[in-house]
């Protein structure tokens, strides 16, 4: 029904502004958050602790799903293992509240709705922030946690406008213009520059050497990034799949540390199960970056990677038991899970290489002439597609780890250097592999032509 009403409805409804829009995306959150944490709390019901204190909780939980470090009892040592689970739902609805907040916005204020919204959603976090630093199993640090969410907020509300809101495309325009090329992000019919503008672009592309303006040509439009997700959804599904497979194989370590964790008791079983969801992704991560090669850390010096691992004491968790506790040489059947992404890019750049009409005309030094890419434009789209996957890979780990406490539980997550083993996995396999599925699909093409003159011919 919100869909059917007209701009100037929204506007005179009252709370239907961006503030009140990340005010209700924040406290979304919180209640998603805060639910499950009252009923292990309704559950175990300890007598040395209150409502508040199960509340304080379930906030400091919230923000630590921002990026926020948190402060834990006793000690005061540091937590700052971020529960993707939940930061990808706090995302999601600040999305979609930014995306509302773009569609309702006038033209040229997008950007002022995308701030109106974090400033909605900061006065929630900003209470919730000071009501947590006090006395808890999980104490808030206010002046971070508030900036991690800030952070988070104005990201995820800019995604959510970007889709349908003119000023990113205006202001895509203008940078392209003044650089001249955006090489992973051509230009479109529906984006033109201004005439004086792409006069510039092509006056400061002429200037430029002959190598870089070959290496600056654009890449194919809505080819590169889709192939980074594809590539990226493999590696996290080939994650799972080693978690699942861990699982299988260690049923009686996770059972000792369910049962001496918990105790017997169904609100700790609960709580063991509902932590275990909440950092399922980090978890999926780390296993991704066991199969890329570098392998993950689990406190100090010890690192687990396929086919070695150095294992001190781990905490009682469930899912970190999962850890091999020594190498061996089946456990690089891993490295299939990488070998897997780069052959779906590689598959998937091979086809839309070989597709008639799929490349971009280039204005300075040459072009594809709106027919199958060249040899040089696959390999460039290939290896652009290998750095963005790197990236992401390394974003994601970085994200996916952080600090248990002090000294050598400082260091949990995927090392470092799993971005670079990303990119040379996908280098030395979908660079040749997208040519060689190029090759042959435009064997397959011709032939189905020939065939289809000789048939012509005999008639």
């Amino acid at each position: 029904m919100t869909q059917l009403l007209t701009e100037r409805q929204l506007r005179a409804r009252p709370g239907g502004g961006p503030a009140a829009a990340g005010a209700t995306a924040a406290l979304l959150g919180l209640a998603a958050t805060g639910v499950p944490v009252l009923c292990c709390w309704l559950l175990s019901a300890p007598p040395q602790d209150g409502v508040l204190d199960a509340a304080r909780l379930a906030g400091a939980v919230w923000l630590l799903a921002h990026g926020g470090p948190l402060l834990r009892e006793p000690g005061g040592a540091p937590l700052s293992i971020t529960p993707l689970a939940l930061t990808a739902a706090c995302v999601l609805l600040i999305a979609r509240a930014g995306a509302r907040a773009a569609a309702q916005a006038p033209p040229g204020r997008t950007a002022a709705a995308c701030g109106a919204l974090c400033a909605g959603y900061l006065a929630v976090a900003l209470p919730v922030a000071l009501g947590c630093r006090g006395a808890g199993a999980l104490r808030a640090q206010p002046l971070p946690d508030l900036l991690a969410a800030a952070a988070l907020a104005w990201s995820a509300a800019c995604l959510g406008a970007r889709g349908g809101a003119a000023w990113w495309r205006a202001f895509r325009s203008r940078l392209v213009g003044r650089l001249g090329r955006w090489p992973l992000a051509p230009r479109s019919a529906a984006v033109q520059e201004e005439p004086e503008e792409a006069d510039e672009a092509e006056e400061v592309a002429r200037r430029l050497p002959a190598w870089l303006r070959r290496c600056c040509r654009p890449l194919p439009a809505g080819v590169v990034l889709p192939t980074v997700g594809a590539g990226l959804l493999v590696l996290l599904a080939g994650g799972v799949l080693l978690l699942a497979v861990a699982a299988a194989l260690r049923p009686v370590a996770i059972e000792v540390v369910v049962r001496e964790v918990a105790a017997g008791s169904l609100a700790g079983q609960l709580g063991l199960l509902l932590c275990c969801l909440l950092v399922l992704p980090n978890a999926a991560l780390w296993a991704v970056g066991y199969a890329l090669g570098p392998g993950f850390w689990l406190g100090g010096d010890s690192l687990v990677a396929a086919g070695r691992a150095h294992l001190g004491a781990v905490p009682d968790f469930p899912l970190l038991v999962l850890a091999p506790e020594a190498g061996s040489a089946w456990q690089h059947l891993a490295q299939a899970v990488p070998v897997l992404a780069a052959l779906t890019v590689a598959a998937l750049l091979g086809r839309a290489a070989a597709a008639a009409g799929t490349a971009p005309a280039d204005t300075v030094g040459g072009t594809d002439a709106d027919g199958p890419w060249s040899n040089a434009t696959t390999a460039r789209t290939a290896a652009a597609v290998a750095l963005l996957l790197a990236a992401a890979v390394a974003v994601a780990g970085w994200l996916a780890g952080g600090a248990l406490g002090a000294g050598r539980m400082a260091r949990l997550g995927p090392a470092a250097a799993c971005g670079p083993a990303a990119a040379v996995w996908c280098l030395l396999l979908a660079v040749p592999g997208a040519l060689a599925v190029r090759w042959w699909s435009l064997r397959r093409a011709r032939a189905g032509e020939a065939d289809g003159e000789w048939a012509a011919a005999g008639r």
